[in-house]
């Protein structure tokens, strides 16, 4: 092998190296909270964006009907008004969930600290 071979293989392993620490910071970023980790947030976001969907698709069907459009508009306008309102859907169920997620952690470190300064007392005032 040569020189130059020998240093194109450590450049491939520095990179690989690279990749994985970024995938180890990805992770640990994943592990902490997140609407994504939230137990009832996925299937709850799941379940909105398909009846926003459904509801768009419904709808503008509906009124495209009455309005007389030809078939093949009526199709093409009710399934652009379903991806409208699956991703109309699909924003505001993340951020509804956003904020219980946020205010659920809030509730949760607020009753750490009440426990941790309840039990520092109990023990200071054990110890007098």
């Amino acid at each position: 092998m040569s020189a130059k071979e020998d240093k194109g293989k450590k450049e491939k392993k520095d990179k690989k190296a690279k990749g994985k620490g970024k995938d180890n910071a990805a992770d640990a970023v994943a592990d902490g909270i997140s609407v994504a980790n939230h137990p009832q947030a996925s299937t709850a976001i799941r379940s909105l964006k398909g009846w926003g969907g459904l509801i768009g698709f419904l709808l503008a069907g509906y009124l495209s009907l009455q309005a007389g459009v030809p078939l093949a508009d009526l199709v093409l306008r009710a399934l652009v008004a379903g991806i409208a309102g699956y991703m109309v859907a699909w924003c505001c169920g993340v951020a509804a969930w956003r904020a219980i997620v946020t205010a659920e952690a809030r509730a949760q470190l607020e009753r750490h600290s009440a426990r941790a300064a309840s039990d520092t007392a109990k023990t200071g005032n054990a110890r007098r």
